[in-house]
């Protein structure tokens, strides 16, 4: 039996393109793709942290260095340029890949560089 999990995911990424008339899609800079281990063309779930939006759609690679996080096509209409996201990829695991199973976590500035990386979420405190 496969568990989903969360493979990996890029936290507090801000939207600097929204391209309405661009065939649908996210571009995220290649340099976050690769510390995050999307893949170009793998299925992506957005969540909107400005606005309460969620979406999904695919990855496709932007310019390395450049901090790009361009949604394309109808998802233009739920992420604006500013607006935070945290962009988010599942994959199912088998129970034995699952003993010492970590996600990959890649936390954004405010200019989309990386601030750090980890594979740990903290406990949440009441």
């Amino acid at each position: 039996m496969q568990t989903f999990m969360l493979k990996c995911k890029i936290h507090r990424a801000r939207v600097t393109q929204a391209e309405l008339h661009y065939e649908g899609s996210c571009a995220i800079d290649g340099t976050l793709l690769d510390l995050a281990g999307i893949l170009e063309y793998e299925q992506i779930q957005i969540y909107n942290v400005s606005n309460g939006e969620r979406f999904t759609t695919y990855a496709i690679r932007g310019e390395e260095g450049t901090g790009m996080i361009s949604v394309n096509g109808a998802a233009a209409h739920k992420a604006g340029v500013g607006d935070i996201l945290i962009i988010a990829a599942y994959a199912g695991y088998e129970s034995q890949e699952l003993l010492n199973f970590k996600p990959k976590l890649v936390y954004c500035n405010e200019d989309n560089t990386v601030s750090h990386t980890t594979n740990v979420i903290p406990v949440q405190v009441a």
